[in-house]
């Protein structure tokens, strides 16, 4: 077991904790060699009824995989890169399909691999720290760890807006958009995993009823502020469900008021390619399965750190700080629909892809 992932058992409840906090709980392949072992030890334990996942530290339940990590393995020519994310994405695979209840207290900053932790959860909290994101784009990236799958379910057009823009949203909006199921205030979760480890559960069932019962006594003093989603839902169906990232971006372009001047904004300072790779995406994935988008996500990313923009905007962002990415194409119009077909085009046959075991 990793020094960053602790575990305990009590009362029938697994409590895993992730304890990185230096890093925002930044996951690393041993942390999730270490999430994926406890998983399977208690999916076949009796005495665990249900899991309940935190992070330390009181800033982060995790932010994301650990980029620095990605430049210095894609450098170093590291093998387990590629790994890293069979690893992830089997993970993600095994929390949407586990088999007993798995709750996700989505306190403080959610972002990338924490949504992957946390969005296949029969219960996910959020609290008014939350800053949940897909924020993938900003660095040359896609909306991985399932993102495509999830963000496709999403209400209207939000699964585009989130997914390119990378904007980051709190608890209101995160309910809104159907990625969190109830709301806590930060300063009351510790009285509810108090409440928790005070009682003996003997099934997964009762564990839920608890935690709802617990969600609901609080419900009338803390109902997160107005969704600002829900307010600007006509403007973002009505401009991203435009047929092409161009089209997009001249709809909000020409729209009045600060959330389209903002949003243009984030739009053109993105990689001009993942920008296009991550719409068509999202629309592959409304029709897919879990399994086969996580499929098509290993492909993607295959890709991604061979032809793609991923290095130079980790750089840019997260090594030399210069917040000056040099995309590999400058422009929209310089990107290609061959060039973004193949990044799905996999690497390996069927029957030899590294998630070819998902739904098996």
């Amino acid at each position: 077991m990793t020094d960053f992932v602790a575990t305990q058992v009590q009362g029938g409840v697994a409590y895993l904790t992730l304890t990185r906090p230096q890093a925002l709980n930044a996951l690393s392949l041993d942390m999730i060699r270490a999430i994926t072992e406890a998983l399977e030890r208690w999916e076949a334990d009796p005495a665990v009824q249900a899991v309940v996942v935190a992070g330390a530290g009181g800033k982060a339940f995790c932010a994301g995989g650990d980029i620095r990590w990605f430049h210095q393995a894609y450098h170093a020519k590291d093998p387990l890169l590629d790994q890293f994310f069979v690893e992830e994405y089997a993970l993600n695979y095994r929390i949407h399909r586990y088999a007993k209840p798995y709750i996700a207290l989505m306190d403080g900053v959610v972002m990338g691999g924490g949504m992957g932790i946390s969005q296949g959860a029969r219960l996910r909290i959020v609290t008014d720290r939350t800053k949940m994101a897909m924020p993938e784009t900003n660095i040359g990236l896609f909306p991985d760890v399932g993102g495509g799958w999830f963000l496709a379910r999403t209400p209207g057009r939000l699964g585009e807006y989130l997914g390119l823009t990378g904007v980051v949203i709190g608890a209101a909006d995160a309910l809104y958009a159907k990625l969190a199921d109830a709301y806590l205030p930060a300063n009351v979760l510790a009285e509810m995993v108090e409440s928790l480890q005070a009682n003996a559960f003997g099934s997964g069932d009762a564990v839920l009823e608890h935690m709802e019962g617990f969600t609901r006594q609080h419900v009338a003093a803390c109902v997160p502020r107005e969704s600002q989603l829900a307010r600007l839902s006509g403007q973002i169906d009505a401009a991203f469900a435009a047929s092409t990232v161009q089209d997009i971006l001249v709809a909000v372009s020409d729209a009045e008021g600060d959330w389209a001047a903002q949003t243009a904004a984030a739009l053109r300072s993105r990689s001009p390619l993942m920008l296009c790779v991550t719409l068509e995406q999202i629309r592959r994935a409304r029709t897919m399965s879990l399994e086969d988008e996580l499929r098509m996500e290993l492909d993607m990313m295959h890709d991604v750190f061979r032809n793609g923009d991923g290095i130079e905007g980790i750089r840019a962002l997260a090594i030399d700080k210069d917040h000056k990415p040099r995309w590999s194409a400058p422009r929209l119009d310089e990107v290609s629909a061959a060039r973004v077909r193949a990044f799905f085009d996999s690497p390996w046959r069927r029957e030899d892809h590294p998630l070819a075991g998902l739904g098996r």
